[in-house]
């Protein structure tokens, strides 16, 4: 096993000082329907994809988002900009979060900024979002080089074929175990929302009394 774990490294650092998001204002005014969203959807976020055959979204997942309320219905069956907003949070959120828990995270947003007339909009949200997350860029790719550094020293004891590998093994663990401290915080700070849905069950049984 032979990697050049320099080059990759530097690629890796490369690819994040490029990441950019698609921008509120990219996505059209007017409603689309089903396949105009999702050539939209496959042309924004074609450099997201790991292979050329990934789908970003397909009709079914976006049936099933609406259909578990992640995504409000849509409207004659077009879908407007918000909706756009919203399908964009959920598609970085379906990675590491549950059905169940993107649920949890998007509703309140929906049901106070989604085709309302409060003060803000979702596309508001949607920015000061993605300019907080380009912001930490930097700071992640040194994170990033401190960890490759850190896991490049490890294993000085070992034979030297095994070497790169566990050094790599190592890097992977070390980013692994970064990613589930991350996920375990988002999922405890989810687990202090409000439980609507006994809210709901409560709100019908006082209507049967």
């Amino acid at each position: 096993m032979k990697i050049d774990m320099n080059d990759m490294l530097g690629s890796i650092l490369d690819s994040l000082s490029k990441i950019s998001y698609v921008k509120a204002d990219e996505i059209p005014n007017i409603d689309l329907y089903m396949d105009q969203v999702t050539t939209f959807m496959d042309e924004q976020l074609a450099s997201t994809k790991r292979y050329e055959e990934d789908k970003i979204l397909t009709k079914t997942m976006i049936n099933n988002y609406a259909k578990n309320n992640l995504i409000p219905p849509p409207v004659k069956k077009k879908y407007s900009k918000e909706h756009i907003l919203v399908l964009l949070f959920v598609y970085y959120f379906k990675n590491i979060l549950s059905i169940k828990d993107i649920e949890a995270v998007l509703k309140p947003l929906t049901d106070r900024y989604f085709n309302t007339d409060h003060a803000m909009k979702m596309s508001d949200v949607y920015r000061e979002v993605c300019d907080l997350e380009q912001s930490e860029i930097e700071s992640l790719q040194n994170d990033i080089k401190e960890k490759y550094a850190q896991s490049n020293a490890t294993f000085a004891d070992a034979p030297e074929e095994d070497r790169e590998y566990l050094r790599l093994f190592a890097f992977i663990c070390q980013l692994s175990f970064d990613i589930y401290v991350r996920q375990l915080l988002i999922e405890k700070i989810i687990d202090t929302f409000p439980d609507d849905s006994k809210n709901d069950e409560n709100i019908s049984k006082k209507g049967k009394k």
